[in-house]
């Protein structure tokens, strides 16, 4: 069986409990022809022999009939919204919509959207103790929202809490739906970038040092939570691992955070600060609110590029736009403190950070411009077997010549192989290589002899 056809099996067993379930509450709560344990006397589908991601998630957590309930709630929007169509009716009395039964209804979509207070009175009526045992499914602490499943919508500050839309994650509507977990991508509404690369760790050309305080990222990746939620010592280091890359441009910063989650098997989202930060009051908060917000339950690697965009020397605050970019600056500490994972801030200038900042990372990493000995590994590395240098390319020369990153080789090569492939030959020929270097220089504002 496909993951979409046990999928939509289990569901169907819920949708059907459910529908027998809101039958239950009209007869208990406005016919009072049944008592209220009639409710917790209908039988749930049983998935014990199920293989599901549906019924797997149900069976990870132990799911109550509450917790049972709200989860099919969320999902029967997107699902078969008819079920909520009795949800409609409206108080004959007063001319207005049953306010019991919470909901959100738009022009454009004429179903019915359930909020936090549909689930309270569908599992609790009028009954108002329940209805305070049951506010713990929607606070912070549950598996919820810890996990990232579902949650309340809050329009505004002043509106009841359970006036939210009960609202299930992107992640796990793809999962139920589709099989699969979504991976969102930079959109409006998301400013951040999912980076990945086909090159492995072979191919980053750093010095030992460098490796050495690289396999204390790995350490983090693999044992740091375990240390802070197991062990005494944990109580005394904050939760989270955050790292500061620092050095010019190419020499290989992005493609570092990019095989740190190739190789601990985590997504790396990439944000870049200058683009971010917006000159409108409160805006930048909200931005970096969205990214911090989808990934405290996901097992992401945060990149944080120009970070000397927030991050910069600060002068003394003289007018309101220097008070809310320290507002800015303040806010993205505090979420960066509280993530529980690694997050990489990334700069090419590391004068540029202010030195206040600095202590807020347990590891700050300079990335520089390769020595000779490096750039001479690199010319030799990064030409692969389907071609060969000409016997007049001396790699020796080159590398002690010409101070230039490991992106800056890259680039050279690929402007002499295109040569090559033009020439119908695999022979990479030194005129092209000095052309390239040539433009690279050029680019770079220098001179070549």
């Amino acid at each position: 069986m496909s993951i979409n056809s046990a999928n939509a099996k289990a569901i169907e067993q819920e949708l059907e409990w459910f529908q027998k379930l809101i039958m239950l509450r009209g007869k208990i709560t406005f016919e009072q022809s049944l008592p209220e344990e009639e409710i917790r006397n209908l039988k749930l589908p049983a998935f014990k022999n199920f293989d599901s991601p549906y019924a797997s998630l149900i069976k990870k957590h132990s799911m109550s009939m509450e917790e049972r309930l709200v989860l099919i709630l969320a999902l029967i929007p997107h699902v078969k919204p008819s079920l909520l169509d009795l949800l409609h009716m409206k108080n004959a009395l007063y001319d207005i919509p049953f306010t019991e039964f919470g909901g959100i209804r738009y022009d454009k979509h004429k179903g019915y959207l359930p909020t936090g207070e549909t689930a309270i009175f569908l599992l609790a009526g009028n009954h108002l103790e329940k209805r305070f045992e049951l506010l713990r499914l929607f606070s912070k602490d549950h598996f919820f929202q810890k996990e990232g499943i579902l949650f309340l919508e809050k329009s505004s500050m002043n509106e009841p809490l359970l006036n939210g839309l009960l609202s299930i994650s992107h992640e796990y509507l793809s999962l139920f739906t589709a099989g699969v977990l979504y991976k969102p991508d930079f959109s409006p509404d998301f400013p951040a970038k999912r980076i990945h690369t086909t090159q492995e760790w072979d191919d980053l050309v750093v010095s030992d040092e460098m490796l050495l305080r690289l396999e204390e990222i790995k350490d983090y990746v693999f044992y740091g939570k375990n240390l802070k939620n197991d062990y005494q010592f944990g109580r005394k280091i904050k939760p989270g691992f955050k790292v500061l890359f620092t050095g010019p441009p190419g020499t290989g910063k992005t493609l570092t955070a990019s095989l740190l989650g190739k190789y601990c098997k985590m997504d790396v989202y990439r944000v870049d600060l200058s683009m971010v930060v917006s000159k409108y009051i409160g805006e930048t908060e909200k931005n970096l609110s969205r990214v911090f917000d989808m990934a405290e339950s996901k097992n992401w690697i945060l990149f944080f590029d120009e970070a000397d965009a927030l991050f910069g020397k600060r002068s003394n605050t003289s007018d309101s736009h220097d008070r809310y970019a320290n507002q800015e600056v303040s806010f993205l500490l505090q979420r960066m403190e509280d993530f529980d994972g690694l997050v990489i801030l990334c700069s090419n200038f590391k004068k540029n950070i202010d030195e206040a900042f600095f202590r807020r990372f347990q590891l700050v990493l300079d990335f520089e411009i390769p020595d000779a000995h490096l750039r001479h590994i690199l010319w030799e590395k990064s030409k692969t077997a389907e071609f060969e240098y000409d016997k007049d390319v001396d790699l020796e020369y080159l590398a002690e010549q010409h101070e230039i990153s490991a992106a800056s080789i890259i680039n050279v090569l690929h402007y002499s192989i295109l040569k090559c492939l033009g020439k119908n030959d695999r022979t990479i020929r030194l005129k092209d290589i000095q052309a390239g270097l040539k433009m690279e220089k050029i680019k770079e504002g220098k001179s070549i002899v």
